[in-house]
């Protein structure tokens, strides 16, 4: 099962929008609020390495108020 952990800056104030918003996407196991460079770090799980890509490319990138992503894809 491919699995992700994104990194993400959000708008200053929009973080527990986008955490709520987060949490709505099945294929997300967690979203938590982090301090430091990134404001949330994202774990995602799919069955396929296309539906994760879908999921992080359709889903989660156009959540309103996400600035940037960085993608972890893990090697398993």
């Amino acid at each position: 099962m491919p699995i992700a952990f994104l990194l993400l800056n959000v708008k200053l104030g929009k973080e527990e929008e986008v955490l709520n918003a987060l949490k709505a996407v099945k294929e997300v196991k967690y979203a938590h609020r982090v301090y430091g460079v990134y404001d949330t770090v994202v774990k995602v799980e799919a069955d396929s390495m296309d539906a994760l890509k879908q999921v992080v490319n359709t889903r989660i990138k156009k959540i309103e108020n996400i600035t940037s992503v960085i993608s972890l894809i893990v090697m398993a």
